[in-house]
C-alpha cells in the first residue's frame, strides 16, 4: 500500500504557474534550491538548536532523484547546515550540495568535503570591537547587557536581538552603529528577523544561485525562502525569468512581507514546506 497522496498547493501568479507548470512536465531539468533556517528548519532561540524539519530530508530524498539538481543556498557555515540539516549519507541525497557563507562555501555529498576560502581580514577586526559596541562581553554563553549574543560563524558573525527584552528596539538601536562597523572594516550588514549579520561584500544569495544554475545548466528554477537575506535570489529568479527560463518562487512563513509580497507560493512555515517538496516528489515520481 503507497503513502497518502499529498495536494500538491497552486501558486497564486501566473509566472509560479507556469513555473510548477514547467518542473511537472521536465523535472529533469528544473533546480530545487532553498534556504535552511526559517525555510527547511524552524526559527528558534538558540540557532544552535536549529534542526531540519523531520518530514523535510526525507520529502528531499524522494525528489532528488527526478530532478537535476537538490540545493541548500544558506547564510550558515556549509558544514553546521549539513550537520543541522541531517543531509550526509542519505540515500537519495548523493548528489546534493549545500552553499554555505551565501555562496562563499560549498559542500557536496558526493565527495563530503567543503571548499572554502580564506576568512575576510575584516571579520576577525570588526569582530574585536563588538564587545564595547554592545555594552558587555558579547559572549554566547552570558549574553550582553541588552540580551544580544553574537553569533560566530567562521566567515562571518551575527548579533541575534531575540532574546532581548525588547528584540525589535534591540534591533532598530544596533542597525545602525553596526552598519558602520561594517563599512568601517569593508563588510556587508545583512539584516534578518532579529539578527544583523555582518560578512563580506560581493557573496549573496542572487549570486550563488545565478552561478549554479549557470553551472548545472538547468531550465527551471524554484527557489523557497523566509527572510531579508533571500530577497537576493528572488530577484535572481526574476532575472532567469527574463531569460526564459520558468521559475517558481515560494515563501516559508508571512513574517517577512518584502518576501510574501513577491512570491507566487506562500506556505504557513517549514512543516508546510517539507509536505509541497513531498507533493512534488509525488507528482513527478508518477508523471
Amino acid at each position: 500500500m503507497g503513502s497518502p497522496e499529498i495536494p500538491l498547493p497552486s501558486p497564486s501568479t501566473p509566472a509560479g504557474t507556469h513555473g510548477l507548470a514547467a518542473l511537472l512536465a521536465r523535472p529533469a531539468d528544473a533546480i530545487i534550491a532553498l534556504d535552511f533556517d526559517g525555510t527547511l528548519a524552524d526559527i528558534v532561540p538558540d540557532p544552535q538548536q536549529a534542526r531540519a524539519h523531520p518530514r523535510a530530508v526525507p520529502a528531499l530524498a524522494a525528489l532528488a532523484p527526478h530532478v537535476a539538481s537538490v540545493v541548500v543556498i544558506t547564510g550558515r557555515p556549509a558544514e553546521l547546515a549539513v550537520r543541522f540539516g541531517g543531509f550526509a549519507g542519505v540515500p537519495g541525497l548523493e548528489h546534493l550540495v549545500v552553499l554555505g557563507h551565501y555562496g562563499a562555501e560549498r559542500w557536496d555529498a558526493a565527495t563530503g568535503t567543503v571548499r572554502a576560502p580564506a576568512p575576510h581580514p575584516g571579520v576577525s577586526a570588526a569582530r574585536a570591537e563588538l564587545p564595547a559596541l554592545l555594552g558587555g562581553d558579547g559572549s554566547a554563553a552570558q549574553g550582553t547587557a541588552q540580551g544580544t549574543w553574537i553569533e560566530e560563524k567562521g566567515q562571518a558573525f551575527a548579533v541575534h536581538t531575540r532574546r532581548a527584552a525588547d528584540p525589535q528596539a534591540a534591533f532598530d538601536t544596533l542597525r545602525t552603529p553596526l552598519a558602520a562597523l561594517a563599512t568601517r572594516h569593508g563588510l556587508v550588514l545583512e539584516p534578518g528577523r532579529m539578527v544583523l549579520e555582518l560578512r563580506p561584500p560581493g557573496v549573496d544569495k542572487g549570486v550563488a544561485l545565478t552561478k549554479y544554475v549557470e553551472e548545472s545548466g538547468a531550465e527551471t528554477v524554484l527557489y523557497a525562502g523566509d527572510d531579508l537575506g533571500d530577497l537576493p535570489a528572488y530577484a535572481a529568479v526574476d532575472t532567469l525569468r527574463a531569460k526564459g527560463h520558468p521559475g517558481l518562487l515560494v515563501c516559508s512563513g508571512t513574517e517577512v512581507p518584502e518576501l510574501s509580497t513577491r512570491s507566487d507560493l506562500t506556505l504557513p512555515g517549514p512543516a508546510a514546506v517539507a509536505d509541497f517538496l513531498a507533493a512534488l516528489a509525488q507528482a513527478v515520481a508518477g508523471a
